[in-house]
């Protein structure tokens, strides 16, 4: 960039520009992308976007930083207790389904095929990116199952993220209904590939040794068969029993948040369920607790 932006309206020409540059990129390609038609689509003089930028492999490179801060970002988000100990199925496609909506925006899609069609415009993003991601799946791993060492969680990571990276590059360039086909393909893949490593019964076995019985506050708690698709417990110490969600250990503000978000945008209540692994009829619980509007 030539010159750093410091008064709010230059700031947003170039939250323009870049938005402009990234569905340029992504409709006609780096190579055929001209600034012209940059600042055509950015609503701006050309002068205006060489201000900023000298050329459209500038404004490429400006977009790769942005791509790099967007998904760390989601790491962030997805770095949670309440995310990384939800049964598979849900932790798969939380994760999953905030990928995929990371990549539904133009500037992530763009500079994701584009890494895998042309590297060598790239400035700042190389593989040290990816094994960034492999190393950010590997402690998401090792959080479900800590009894899987580092280096096993290395490599189930790295399967799961090259796996993940390839059939991605193929949803993205394909049409709408084949990429959402792909998508539950990649889920179901991911879930049946973990299962033996950090499987919900790992993740049980685990959550035993910190939960407590809701009524007594008692740590000596066994498996006590399933209800309605649920786990349940008994408590040694007082003998009364309680179904996982009634823990203490319970659920977090986060994946609350995320089921009424999904409520909110209009998933149906057993989609929630699907995705999440919380009960619908905790989540109706939440709607009607919080008020939320249909």
């Amino acid at each position: 960039m030539r010159r750093q932006p410091k008064q709010k309206r230059s700031q947003e020409r170039i939250e323009r520009i870049l938005d402009a540059a990234a569905e340029v990129f992504d409709e006609v390609g780096f190579e055929a992308a001209t600034t012209h038609a940059i600042a055509a689509r950015a609503d701006t003089a050309i002068g205006s976007l060489y201000q900023f930028f000298p050329d459209k492999l500038a404004i490429f490179h400006a977009l790769e930083l942005r791509h790099v801060e967007r998904v760390h970002a989601v790491w962030t988000k997805l770095n949670q207790p309440e995310i990384i100990q939800l049964p598979l199925e849900g932790f798969i496609r939380t994760l999953a389904g905030a990928f995929q909506k990371l990549f539904e925006q133009p500037t992530c899609r763009m500079v994701f095929v584009q890494y895998f069609t042309s590297r060598t415009i790239f400035q700042n993003i190389d593989d040290s990116f990816t094994e960034e991601a492999i190393n950010f799946i590997a402690k998401l791993l090792r959080g479900r199952n800590p009894a899987l060492s580092p280096e096993h969680c290395h490599l189930l990571a790295q399967v799961c993220t090259h796996a993940y990276n390839t059939l991605l590059l193929l949803a993205l360039r394909s049409d709408e209904t084949q990429r959402q086909q792909i998508f539950e393909q990649i889920e179901a893949l991911l879930i049946a590939y973990l299962q033996p490593h950090v499987g919900d019964e790992d993740l049980h076995n685990k959550v035993m040794k910190v939960m407590m019985c809701p009524h007594c506050g008692g740590e000596r708690i066994s498996k006590n068969g399933h209800r309605h698709g649920k786990q349940r417990y008994i408590c040694k110490d007082c003998g009364k029993q309680f179904p996982e969600a009634y823990s203490l250990q319970g659920y977090g503000d986060e994946v609350k948040q995320q089921c009424l978000e999904l409520y909110r945008d209009g998933v149906g209540f057993r989609e929630i369920e699907r995705r999440t692994g919380v009960s619908h009829n905790t989540v109706i619980y939440w709607v009607k607790q919080t008020g939320t509007n249909e």
